[in-house]
C-alpha cells in the first residue's frame, strides 16, 4: 500500500481512523527553514472535527506532536517526523459495520484488494488520514512561503445547488474563515449553513465544489510530459476521500470555446516577463507553470455514511438494510478547504525543489 508522495519534497503518512495516532514523515524540506509547531497546529485547527454544528460530532484537538527534524526552532534538513493521537476514537460505534459493506465507502473493494478492512471507522480510507496531509501540508506551504511568498487559499465554491459568487483574485484568509462553511459569499454561506443542517436532520448528505487558488507561484513549475504540473495537481486532488473531479483554469467549459475565444493574448509585465489578459489557462501552459495565479476547482461526491436506510449486502452476500451509525459530517466541503490547500502547497513545493536542480543547470557561472 503507497502512502508516500512526491519526489523532492518527499511524505510518508500513516495511522488509522480510530487508531492511535495519525503521523507523517517529511523528507526533503530544506534546513534552517523558520517553522514552529503553532504554524503547523494553525492549519490543523482549520481541518479537525467538532469545529462547528455543520461538521462531525467526533472531538478530536489535533494537537500535532513533532517529533525530529527541528532545532532551536529551524529545520535541519533531516525527516521531520510529526504525530497526531487520536483522543476520541470510538471503534466500538462501528460494530454493527463489522460484516455489512457500506454504499459508496471503500469497504468492499479494499476487503476484495487485500482480503482484509478495518471496519472501525473505515482504517486508512476514512477521511481522518488528511489530518497527517495537513500537517505536512503546512511545511510546504512555509517554505513556499518563505523561497517565493507564495500564498495557497481554498474556499468553498458550492454545495448541492447553491452556487458562490467569488472574486478569486481579491479573496482573502479573513474572507473565508468569516463563516463556518468557508464560503466567502456571506449570502451564499447562509444558504449552504442551512442546506447542510436540513440534510443533516434528514439524515443525508451533500457535495460541492471547493475552488482554490496559488498566488505568486514563479514560472517554470513543473515538467512537460508525465509531470505536467497540472497533471501533479489533479493526482494530488483526486487521492482526496471523496474527491470525484477537477478543473484547473478554465477546465470543462473550455470544451464549449473556440480557439480565438481561448488563447490568452499575452502583454509586457511590469517586471519585464510576459504577463497574460484572462488566464484561462489557470497559470499553467504546456504544463509547466507561467508565472500567474494557479487555479483549480475540486468536486467533492456527498458523505457517503448517510443515517437513512441504504440497501446493501453482507460479507455473507446477503441482502439486508443498513442504518449506519457513528459520527460523520453531512457535507466534507467546510472541512475539505484546507485539505485542498495542504495538496496544492505540497505539490508545488515538491516542483518547485525540483526546478531548482534544472535551473541551477542554466545558471550563468562565475568566471
Amino acid at each position: 500500500m503507497s502512502s508516500t508522495w512526491g519526489k523532492a519534497f518527499r511524505v510518508s503518512t500513516f495511522g488509522e481512523s480510530h487508531g492511535g495516532a495519525l503521523g507523517v514523515s517529511v523528507e526533503g524540506c530544506p534546513p534552517l527553514l523558520k517553522l514552529s509547531a503553532e504554524e503547523v497546529q494553525r492549519d490543523l485547527d482549520r481541518r479537525r472535527p467538532g469545529q462547528s454544528r455543520l461538521t462531525t460530532t467526533r472531538s478530536e484537538a489535533d494537537r500535532v506532536q513533532i517529533l525530529s527534524g527541528l532545532f532551536e526552532g529551524k529545520t535541519l534538513g533531516t525527516p521531520i517526523g510529526m504525530l497526531i493521537p487520536n483522543t476520541d476514537a470510538r471503534p466500538e460505534a462501528y460494530e454493527h459495520l463489522r460484516s455489512v459493506y457500506r454504499p459508496s465507502h471503500a469497504d468492499y473493494s479494499t476487503e476484495a484488494k487485500y482480503g482484509i478492512r478495518n471496519w472501525q471507522g473505515g482504517g486508512r480510507a476514512s477521511a481522518r488520514e488528511t489530518a497527517a496531509r495537513v500537517a505536512a501540508g503546512a511545511v510546504a506551504r512555509k517554505l513556499m512561503a518563505e523561497a517565493e511568498g507564495v500564498e495557497v487559499l481554498a474556499w468553498v465554491a458550492r454545495v448541492h445547488e447553491i452556487e458562490a459568487e467569488v472574486d478569486r483574485s481579491s479573496v482573502a484568509l479573513g474572507d473565508v474563515e468569516g463563516s463556518p462553511t468557508r464560503c466567502p459569499d456571506r449570502a451564499a454561506a447562509e444558504l449552504i449553513a442551512e442546506a447542510i443542517s436540513k440534510a443533516r436532520r434528514n439524515g443525508d448528505s451533500l457535495g460541492g465544489i471547493v475552488e482554490c487558488v496559488a498566488r505568486g507561484v514563479p514560472p517554470g513549475l513543473g515538467e512537460p510530459v508525465f509531470d505536467k504540473l497540472d497533471a501533479e495537481l489533479a493526482k494530488a486532488v483526486i487521492s482526496l476521500p471523496a474527491a470525484k473531479g477537477v478543473e484547473i483554469g478554465s477546465g470543462f467549459s473550455s470544451a464549449a470555446m473556440t480557439g480565438a475565444e481561448h488563447n490568452d493574448p499575452f502583454e509586457p509585465g511590469p517586471d519585464g516577463r510576459p504577463r497574460t489578459l484572462a488566464n484561462r489557462s489557470g497559470g499553467i501552459q504546456g504544463g509547466i507553470s507561467n508565472g500567474e495565479d494557479v487555479w483549480l476547482r475540486v468536486a467533492f461526491k456527498p458523505t457517503a455514511t448517510i443515517s437513512s436506510p441504504q440497501k446493501t449486502v453482507d460479507s455473507s452476500g446477503e441482502a439486508v438494510t443498513l442504518r449506519a451509525a457513528g459520527r460523520h459530517d453531512p457535507c466534507v466541503l467546510p472541512r475539505a478547504v484546507p485539505v485542498v490547500e495542504a495538496m496544492i502547497c505540497l505539490t508545488l513545493a515538491d516542483h518547485w525543489l525540483r526546478q531548482r536542480a534544472v535551473s541551477a543547470l542554466h545558471r550563468p557561472q562565475a568566471g
